[in-house]
């Protein structure tokens, strides 16, 4: 080992990364996209979760509907309230996290990806 090797590491000087350079906006875009697919995907289950809901209500609607046919008994009408609200609520689901998830994402730096 000689004395110009040990005198190398003490000259080298490290440069630091801006933090509004290309590798923090890529970062902030590659995070962007990440937060976007994660908006995309609740509103794809809330999506999922009213088509499932108006599926039980109007099986649980039809089938109240053919009973009271059946046997003119009232009673089964009051089945669909309670189901037209169960699409009501599916509805209003959908649109909070359809709102929320705009909200988050508008509110997420995009950065230059």
């Amino acid at each position: 080992m000689n004395d110009s090797s040990l005198a190398a590491p003490a000259a080298a000087t490290v440069t630091p990364v801006p933090a509004a350079g290309p590798y923090f906006s890529q970062g902030a875009g590659k995070a962007y996209q990440s937060v976007a697919q994660s908006m995309a995907i609740a509103v794809q289950d809330a999506a999922d979760g009213l088509r499932n809901t108006t599926t039980m209500a109007n099986t649980a609607m039809g089938v109240a509907l053919a009973q009271f046919l059946a046997t003119k008994d009232a009673q089964y009408l009051q089945a669909i309230e309670p189901a037209q609200q169960m699409i009501v609520s599916a509805t209003t689901t959908l649109a909070t996290v359809g709102s929320t998830a705009t909200t988050i994402l508008n509110s997420f730096p995009a950065g230059n990806s």
